[in-house]
């Protein structure tokens, strides 16, 4: 059985009960929401060395660093230093999302390299292998070679795969009859929409969709259901392709479900402010409550360089509305592969916006934190208050750059104007004329 069949039964198998200790919740409370599809868990039977990541209703929003090489930097021991970044920073998830060099053997790698969840999408590499292993175009890719490299991926023991089923003939003429103005920027998006273009046929992903389960199934991995048409600019944000392709996820997850298999939900993308409520909303609505996990949203798009703040805004937003889990996005986003520093950034700015929503969703122990915080700002307890920070690193660093602030406790933006000591004096004052 697969653990989501399992719980169905009452079962609390040892990978959901390890998922509800590390998550710090009952373990018959996280079966019932993985027997209705509200939770996931995500952990590969074939990974030894993994930790179950529980993603969904009322538990912590998780975030996904993505890292992976390209053509232009195959370079193993960058994306090694990225993974053991990006998991150093607190991501609960890493996707490898390589195309370039040895592509099996850097997803070897970063797999044994964690106990952190592992995510990828097989489908670029298959279009990779086509190119230059077979010599063949991206669109020349047959049925079975898709699939095989959705099982190799799964062999390797990677947690969860994203599959862009939604991408169908119905909501390519969406798109089209309305207009978009930058199309599909989805890369298994692009690939799979070229592919049915050049071949005359329906996405084999969505047309074979039982073939996909089966193949899944002895690996209980979970589905996420990809984005193929989600919003590359806020001009293009809820339009009819996006809407249409939802409909048809939430179709897909009825029929995982109903063959056990566990299901997430992958949503935009560029989003203005003003519509990311509606989109989780309307996700969880159509897709009956599975888990989401979303791009951002990123709700400008003119903060080249600095996204992983754009990120952060629609990630806090998003997140506080339903979101499960949030995929980082780098300063890097739009202008280049990221480095290392980026990863780091990207992983803190979307952990920023992942806790903010944590306290609108009473998560909990996630306002205790800021109490506890609060506590030690007051009390001008700096040891504390870098065990308690986000990044501690950071926060020890630019403290101790300026040297003057361990001659009177304060920062040295007050110094001896400090409101805090300010305040304590007072209180001795009060203190010393009651007494």
């Amino acid at each position: 059985m697969t653990l989501m069949e399992s719980a169905r039964q009452g079962i609390i198998t040892d990978t959901l009960r390890q998922a509800a200790e590390i998550e710090g919740v009952d373990a018959e409370w996280l079966r019932a929401r993985v027997a209705e599809g509200t939770a996931c868990i995500c952990h590969n039977v074939k990974r030894k060395n993994g930790k179950p990541l529980a993603v969904g209703k009322g538990m912590s929003t998780k975030v996904n660093a993505n890292i992976g090489t390209s053509k232009d930097d195959t370079s193993i021991d960058n994306e090694m230093e990225k993974a053991r970044v990006a998991v150093a920073a607190g991501a609960h998830a890493l996707m490898d999302l390589s195309t370039g060099g040895p592509i099996d053997e850097i997803r070897a790698a970063i797999i044994a390299e964690t106990d952190a969840c592992i995510g990828s999408v097989p489908l670029y590499q298959a279009a990779v292998d086509t190119i230059a292993k077979k010599k063949k175009a991206m669109v020349q890719m047959t049925v079975d070679e898709i699939f095989d490299g959705i099982k190799k991926h799964l062999d390797d023991g990677v947690d969860f795969i994203t599959v862009h089923c939604g991408v169908t003939q119905i909501t390519l003429d969406r798109m089209d009859r309305e207009g978009r103005m930058m199309d599909v920027v989805s890369r298994g998006g692009s690939f799979t929409a070229k592919w049915m273009a050049f071949n005359k046929a329906e996405n084999p992903l969505y047309e074979h969709f039982d073939r996909l389960l089966e193949l899944v199934r002895p690996y209980d991995a979970v589905l996420s259901l990809g984005d193929g048409f989600r919003p590359g600019c806020l001009h293009d944000a809820t339009d009819r392709a996006q809407i249409q392709e939802l409909l048809i996820l939430g179709e897909l997850t009825n029929r995982a479900w109903d063959a056990g298999i566990q299901v997430m939900i992958e949503g935009p993308g560029h989003v203005p402010l003003d519509q990311v409520k509606a989109n989780i909303e309307l996700q969880k609505q159509v897709c009956h409550g599975a888990p989401f996990y979303v791009l951002g949203p990123l709700v400008t798009d003119l903060a080249a360089g600095y996204d992983h703040i754009t990120c952060a805004i629609g990630g806090a937003l998003a997140a506080s509305s339903g979101a499960d889990f949030l995929c980082y996005v780098t300063p890097s986003e739009h202008l280049c592969l990221p480095n290392v520093q980026d990863v780091h950034e990207g992983v803190i700015a979307s952990r920023i916006a992942a806790h903010a929503a944590d306290i609108v969703k009473q998560v909990p122990g996630a306002i205790e934190k800021d109490h506890a915080m609060a506590q030690a700002r007051k009390d001008l307890d700096w040891e504390k208050q870098f065990e308690l920070s986000l990044d501690p690193v950071k926060a020890r660093e630019r403290r101790e750059s300026n040297k003057a602030a361990d001659e009177h406790g304060a920062c040295t933006m007050c110094g001896d104007l400090c409101a805090v000591k300010v305040m304590d004096e007072r209180r001795e004052e009060l203190d010393k004329q009651a007494s």
